[in-house]
């Protein structure tokens, strides 16, 4: 069993050069963004306000959460509702720093990732994959792209469901809060890094595989 990990920030990419690496070695996938996702949705559900930050970790710790690691069939259920489409939508965005930005939160769900991952052979992504999750990965990339590339790609993703002043928000200002938890702007020793400022996911993922192959993971 092998871990790819991919770090980066939002709108560099990620998910997709993830879930196409994945496909092409035929193992698992995990986005650990959905998870921080489903908490906040939890939150919502429950009524607890951003700034409870013991409310926020009690419903961390105890969702029941069923996340799916197939590339090809994603889903997020919390629990047993579909929550698929709903984590992606704006009121979610806005409302998933305070989970990130949670010490309790993100020691609970670093756990359950990492018993995930200890289960098979994975291409996993999130913000702190490369560093806290599973820094001892047999491949370890920092996927960047300039401001104006990850606003973009987000925006696209959205299909204008925000405007410009609530996708900044989306993007930059929570890359700031995050930051102050955990580094995924600077490549820790061992990681390499990789700017899809001008790349298509299907370079992005040549030279991850290439990384894979280095790491005789891949003949």
């Amino acid at each position: 069993m092998y871990t790819i990990a991919i770090d980066g920030p939002s709108g560099s990419g990620k998910s997709t050069a993830a879930k196409l690496a994945a496909r092409r070695l035929g193992c698992q996938y995990l986005d650990t963004g959905a998870m921080y996702r489903a908490v906040a949705v939890g939150c919502l559900g429950a009524g607890v306000d951003h700034e409870d930050a013991a409310g926020i970790a009690a419903v961390c710790r105890d969702m029941e959460l069923d996340i799916s690691t197939n590339p090809d069939d994603q889903y997020v259920r919390l629990a047993g509702d579909d929550i698929t489409a709903y984590i992606r939508t704006p009121e979610v965005a806005a409302w998933v720093s305070a989970v990130a930005t949670n010490p309790a939160c993100r020691t609970e769900l670093v756990r359950r990732q990492q018993a995930i991952l200890a289960s098979d052979s994975f291409v996993a992504e999130g913000r702190d994959i490369t560093t806290v999750v599973a820094p001892d990965a047999a491949v370890r990339v920092l996927l960047t792209a300039d401001p104006g590339a990850r606003l973009a790609r987000r925006g696209a993703e959205l299909g204008g469901q925000v405007d410009a002043a609530g996708l900044r928000d989306q993007v930059l200002r929570r890359d700031q809060d995050d930051s102050t938890l955990v580094n995924f702007t600077t490549a820790a020793d061992g990681v390499v890094t990789i700017d899809s400022t001008h790349l298509t996911p299907e370079q992005v993922v040549a030279q991850i595989l290439l990384l894979a192959e280095a790491a005789g993971i891949i003949a």
